[in-house]
């Protein structure tokens, strides 16, 4: 994963968690996951499909996601969808509360005196 604003190594670990948070909503298909993530961290976190496709995959084998074929809106051939299962769910509950406490803890270093 790429990000404009931030070091490649801060970034490994929250893949998985940024992919689970737009699938929070409903459905979506590849294209649509990274350009939902690009538009809600102002481009901050950057990735391509060699990047998305394997962590779905991932995200799948351990059932946090599944994925179906639907036809394609726009006439062309079938799409994957993936949408988050229950299991999917609690655990983007369990990462975002990590997240949280993440940031939280962070925040007195972040702050300039």
């Amino acid at each position: 994963m790429q990000s404009s604003g931030a070091d490649g190594n801060l970034l490994r670990g929250t893949l998985d968690f940024l992919l689970l948070a737009s699938l929070e909503h409903g459905p979506l298909y590849g294209l649509r996951i990274i350009q939902d993530v690009q538009q809600k961290t102002g481009g901050h976190f950057n990735f391509k499909e060699g990047t998305l496709y394997p962590a779905l995959h991932r995200l799948e084998k351990r059932g946090l996601i599944h994925a179906e074929t639907r036809p394609s809106d726009a006439g062309g051939p079938p799409r994957k969808y993936y949408h988050l299962t229950p299991t999917g769910l609690s655990e983007l509950q369990r990462q975002r509360d990590a997240q949280r406490a993440h940031a939280s803890a962070l925040r007195p270093y972040l702050e300039f005196a």
